[in-house]
């Protein structure tokens, strides 16, 4: 399974900005997909997922209210909707695929599929 990126940039406060990833590859449509994110001198961490066999979407604490994770199964897409961006978003954000379980959704050791990451830097 390949993953794609893309949809970072460079904005101001209080924007807004879309990320797309898209899944590729025979099984790509077997996964769950999901965001994190890295700040600088960060770990990684979780930011929002929507497992495969349906149920909501999960999100981090820090994000929900902000950010709308939604998903195309039939282009094997998601896209995460961030609103209301604040400096603290500011990071290196990866998707990622695997076949999760309501318990390994916010845990990046359940993903075995990583896209290279795409830039959001946040100005305040």
């Amino acid at each position: 399974v390949q993953l794609q990126a893309s949809g970072g940039g460079l904005v101001q406060a209080g924007s807004s900005l879309r990320l797309t990833c898209s899944a590729s590859g025979q099984t790509a449509g077997d996964y769950s997909m999901g965001w994190f994110r890295q700040g600088p001198g960060k770990e990684r961490e979780f930011v929002a997922a929507w497992r495969r066999m349906g149920g909501n979407p999960v999100y981090a604490d820090i994000v929900k209210g902000r950010f709308t994770i939604s998903r195309d199964i039939s282009r094997n897409t998601i896209r995460l909707q961030m609103n209301s961006l604040g400096p603290e978003d500011t990071a290196v954000y990866y998707c990622a695929a695997g076949r999760v379980i309501a318990s390994t959704t916010t845990s990046q050791s359940a993903y075995n599929y990583w896209g290279q990451g795409t830039q959001v830097t946040v100005s305040s």
